[in-house]
């Protein structure tokens, strides 16, 4: 039966026992991690969100009834106990901050008792993430995600203190605004007050931001919620957090400066590793040339190269009739893996083909009978062709080369994942290896075949580079933006842009996108009339916060970061949410909800 914890006070945390505590009496609070009966004496690893210490429970010091209770005990019991503290009678264990030492237990109280638990509460579990989801509370207690919580909470601690001393302030923007659809798909919330109508959650708070610099608060940071409803991928969430900024009467050199030195303060506060400053730059065409993504990974090499002049007149028509059409032939060389066996080869152009690729050619540099190549299109190519991709490779024996032939958007897809995969096979990806990188000059539109129009790469409030303006309108897709990505080990980290503070700028962008004046107006009209009453320059960041702790945890998914995540199909399977709500709560929101939708679901 539980006790209560009256009369006690708990005076340290497990680890917060040390040998300046030897010989005082101490009282600690946990969880029983594991209990070991050696007959005269019990053993017990008490844990908290610290660690785990030893407690020990002899008949001679704490008495029968205590020892017996102590033998009752089971992992995750919620325990008080009372003791001195000792040099430990037994082995030391150099692997617990608190090896050396233990607790000669005098009291002992209950404070909960527990089922067995669905999974064990200890690192390096093999249990699904379904089951761990499940039971987010107990996945909580292991070691492994109460230190991933810690360095969360050190992060956001660390950048208020940084910010608050380069002299922005927070500002809270509101989670219920209006539906502004350009870009992901928003979280409706039905009014009330007002049937019919909607707010939005926000997917950012990008407009309140902008009107904030338009308001004179030339410095706004804050920790915020957002959300998307997006399609979904492995490690997107619904419900994200994002670390977001402004700054007035500066331009791309200022935004980046200052988030330079918070990942250097950050970086160095809490994993004692030194970030090198400046971080070095590469625009967005230099990205998607070299490694195929605009997010490059440089822990290692594996470029791409461009064949498409070597091959445009090739005998092999799939070379040939990429570049007629437009688009290149390009390749990566995977050092040292030409005796790939053909099913892996295979498997890799599978890969390809599911990214969108009509298929994938090789070399295998060397790897043939009596030391000749082995390539899926030899009987195409003359020995000059051949002879030329291998030095345009640099390739030596015992490599691998993979080429892709298609569309430009196709081939970098292709060969920018193909570049991660193998990197990931040869163990060039280290987890403590922190490679920083901004990306700029970022195409302003990029084309959209769903639409059939130009959509914004960033959003709509992203500044043309200025010698670019005289684009807009006869030649949009070639306009690069004032935009910027920091790009951490492959993944985008954060990103912003200078903005389009000059309103009849602001008005042509919108065009440039299909808007009419009267839809801009009916959905950025707020926007363009504040645009009216003298706007600084401004521009600004927001880092995907779940995204950095994640990598500078080292873990391998941002739910392994966030305290509550949801599933991979944005259920939370612990609560069971969405789930449906009653009809009384439908009628007052003058919603009606299609029966036989709402049962396939």
């Amino acid at each position: 039966m539980a006790e209560s914890m009256r009369g006690l006070k708990r005076t340290h945390r497990c680890t917060e026992v040390c040998d300046a505590s030897l010989g005082d009496e101490v009282t600690v609070m946990g969880w029983v991690q594991k209990r070991r009966n050696l007959g005269g004496m019990i053993f017990i690893d008490l844990r908290d969100r610290t660690g785990i210490l030893q407690i020990v429970f002899d008949e001679n010091d704490c008495g029968a009834e205590y020892f017996a209770k102590a033998g009752t005990l089971r992992s995750e019991f919620v325990i008080a106990v009372v003791g001195t503290v000792e040099k430990r009678g037994g082995a030391v264990n150099p692997n617990l901050k608190t090896g050396e030492i233990e607790i000669r237990a005098r009291q002992l109280r209950i404070l909960s008792e527990s089922e067995t638990p669905p999974f064990p509460i200890e690192d390096g579990i093999t249990t699904r993430e379904e089951l761990r989801l499940k039971y987010r509370y107990l996945d909580l207690r292991r070691p492994e995600l109460q230190r991933n919580m810690m360095l969360r909470s050190r992060v956001a601690q660390l950048s208020r203190q940084f910010m608050a001393r380069e002299g922005f302030i927070e500002i809270e923007t509101p989670m219920l605004g209006k539906s502004t659809p350009e870009g992901a798909r928003d979280y409706l919330v039905p009014s009330r007050i007002h049937p019919g109508t909607f707010y939005a959650l926000p997917q950012s708070p990008q407009l309140f931001k902008q009107l904030l610099m338009v308001s004179g608060y030339d410095r706004y940071f804050q920790i915020v919620r957002c959300f998307r409803d997006e399609d979904l991928r492995a490690d997107r969430q619904p419900d994200f957090t994002q670390m977001d900024m402004e700054l007035s009467f500066v331009d791309e050199e200022d935004v980046m400066d200052v988030n330079e030195r918070l990942l250097h303060y950050l970086f160095k506060e809490i994993l004692d590793v030194e970030v090198g400053l400046p971080i070095r730059r590469m625009p967005w065409k230099e990205a998607m040339n070299r490694f195929g993504s605009d997010k490059p990974d440089l822990r290692f090499g594996i470029e791409l190269h461009d064949l498409s002049d070597l091959v445009k007149d090739s005998g092999f028509g799939v070379f040939r009739n990429a570049v007629a059409a437009g688009g290149s032939v390009r390749a990566i060389c995977v050092p040292g893996e030409g005796h790939m066996p053909r099913k892996q080869i295979d498997a890799l152009t599978d890969m390809a083909k599911g990214i969108g690729a009509k298929g994938l050619s090789y070399i295998a540099v060397g790897c043939g009978e009596n030391g000749a190549n082995k390539c899926s299109f030899a009987k195409f190519v003359q020995p000059e062709e051949m002879d030329g991709i291998l030095r345009e490779m640099d390739a030596r024996d015992g490599d691998l080369i993979l080429i892709a032939a298609d569309k430009n958007t196709v081939v970098f897809n292709v060969l920018g994942s193909l570049r991660l995969e193998m990197g990931r096979r040869l163990g060039l990806m280290k987890k403590d290896d922190f490679q920083f990188v901004w990306v700029t000059e970022f195409p302003q539109f990029e084309w959209s075949e769903e639409e059939n129009r130009f959509v914004a790469m960033h959003h709509p409030f992203t500044m043309p580079m200025e010698e670019d303006l005289d684009k807009l309108e006869s030649d949009p897709g070639s306009v690069r933006a004032r935009a910027y990505d920091i790009v951490l080990n492959g993944n985008e980290i954060g990103g912003g842009s200078v903005r389009i503070h000059q309103d009849d700028i602001q008005e042509r962008m919108f065009r440039a996108l299909g808007f009419t004046d009267e839809r801009a107006h009916e959905q950025f009209g707020f926007l363009l009339e504040a645009f009216k009453y003298g706007v600084p320059p401004h521009a600004g960041l927001a880092y995907g916060m779940d995204r950095l702790v994640m990598l500078m945890a080292g873990a391998d998914t941002i739910r392994d970061v966030i305290a509550f995540p949801k599933a991979k199909d944005a259920s939370d399977l612990m609560t069971d949410a969405p789930s449906p709500v009653e009809p009384k709560q439908l009628d007052e929101l003058h919603i009606d909800v299609r029966r036989d939708e709402a049962k396939k679901h």
